[in-house]
């Protein structure tokens, strides 16, 4: 293409983002980068969520924890995948960490207002703050629909009517958060579990007894009382704290509370159970429940998370909450482009594609972005490639044969490496080179 038919093109082209989540905000930076106009759409503060508190781009709502570090775990991997691609959620992400021993965490606050500010400040970037109902196909050459698992009933019943399917969903229950200063912090002590990375993580041990009576009456507990068209569909990844408990008593005990790896310095021993606090901003004075997301009222929750012996005069910041996400079954919408089949010039991007977990959700943003502006351009869409954990997943959600449910970036979705090794952690190690390789090559042929 001529310089002056792509400066043409680049000045004529109509693209929009709906949705200031993880995956808009990563799609409309791309597009920008690559110097398209971008109109990204944000309801909020105007129409706000069950779950969104402010009318930042990019507000996390469940965990503060952007998955683990290490190139051996699937959301390690996609993160080192995602910073090959410029990824603006883990630029700000380096900007609001906080500390989380093996795990990226960021001060929630800061995060969110470093990406606003950011887009806001962009020439080519112009935010909307309104109300999206209906997909505008007609205003613009190419949409990316990034609105989220919480997308308005009026957006909703757009989508299904113009892709002609029905939407799954499941329930995404938010973990409480307890002042810092009202923790008893004579009954636990800092640390994280095989000591790696730093002391933080504040571990609360619980006797046998002390266990069997938080499940006890985490079981009698009362739940909140789903809506007549909800019913009970949990993503196993988010699974209430007393869903998990309803599977047996020491289910919790190889889950949220488990004492492995964990010893107790007043002891020297490991605790039958233990429940971990997780820093919530820089400064330490927020404190999460990890895994403990819940769907008990909010009088339980205070009732029963106040057994846990250092938790017992705690103030809770924020209760847990649940509330219903929906996503497309892309297995049967979407090319592995993310481009619907119907309409070419409409892909999708984040949770409601079926895809679990804030890196992975921004990462189908990137990919959006950078497929868009391949359309916008007269090029070809790209299909990432498989051995990639980009690619393995997104083939994952738009190739499974039957029901889709939500899959987080695991290491089970990429291919076998051509000769078997038996040891687990090099076997990792030698799939993470071979991702990291592929994508380098691949980005450098395009």
């Amino acid at each position: 293409m001529g310089d002056n038919l792509f400066l043409l093109v680049m000045e004529k082209a109509r693209v929009a983002v709906i949705g200031g989540g993880l995956a808009g905000v990563e799609a409309a930076n791309r597009l920008a980068k690559e110097g398209f106009k971008v109109d990204l759409y944000e309801m909020r503060p105007k129409k706000m969520t069950p779950a969104h508190k402010t009318g930042n781009l990019a507000e996390l709502v469940c965990s503060n924890s952007l998955g683990g570090r290490g190139i051996t775990t699937g959301s390690g991997l996609l993160k080192a995948e995602m910073e090959r691609l410029d990824s603006i959620v883990l630029e700000a992400a380096k900007k609001a960490e906080v500390p989380a021993g093996g795990a990226l965490a960021v001060d929630r606050n800061i995060f969110s207002e470093y990406i606003t500010r950011k887009l806001d400040e962009n020439p080519n970037i112009n935010l909307i703050r309104e109300e999206v109902k209906q997909i505008p196909l007609e205003d613009y050459d190419v949409v990316i629909v990034a609105s989220g698992p919480l997308t308005s009933e009026a957006l909703t019943e757009d989508i299904r009517k113009k892709l002609g399917a029905d939407y799954l969903y499941f329930y995404d229950a938010i973990a409480p958060i307890v002042d810092a200063e009202t923790v008893d912090f004579s009954k636990g002590w800092w640390g994280s579990r095989y000591n790696k990375g730093g002391a933080d993580y504040f571990n609360c041990p619980l006797t046998k007894e002390e266990y069997e009576k938080f499940v006890e009456e985490l079981l009698k507990a009362e739940k909140v009382i789903p809506k007549d068209f909800e019913g009970a569909c949990y993503f196993e990844g988010c699974m209430p704290i007393e869903v998990m408990a309803e599977r047996g008593k020491d289910t919790l005990r190889y889950g949220p509370m488990k004492p492995v790896g964990l010893i107790d310095p007043q002891t020297g021993k490991e605790p039958y159970a233990v429940v971990q606090l997780r820093k919530e901003n820089k400064e330490g004075t927020l404190l999460s429940l990890v895994g403990f997301q819940t769907k008990l009222t909010y009088p339980e929750q205070k009732r029963v998370f106040r057994l846990i012996p250092c938790l017992r005069n705690a103030k809770f910041i924020r209760l847990g909450s649940i509330h219903r996400n929906t996503f497309l079954q892309s297995n049967k919408l979407l090319k592995p482009t993310l481009q619907s089949r119907k309409y070419p010039n409409l892909l999708f991007a984040g949770q409601i594609t079926g895809v679990e977990g804030y890196v992975a959700s921004a990462a189908t943003g990137i990919l959006a972005g950078i497929n868009a502006a391949r359309l916008l351009r007269g090029e070809e869409p790209l299909t990432f490639p498989k051995e990639t954990m980009l690619g393995a997943l997104v083939d994952y959600i738009t190739s499974k044969e039957g029901e889709l449910q939500p899959m987080n970036p695991v290491f089970g979705l990429l291919p076998p490496l051509p000769k078997r090794v038996k040891n687990k952690k090099l076997r990792k190690e030698l799939m993470a080179k071979r991702s990291l390789e592929t994508l380098e090559r691949f980005i450098a042929k395009k």
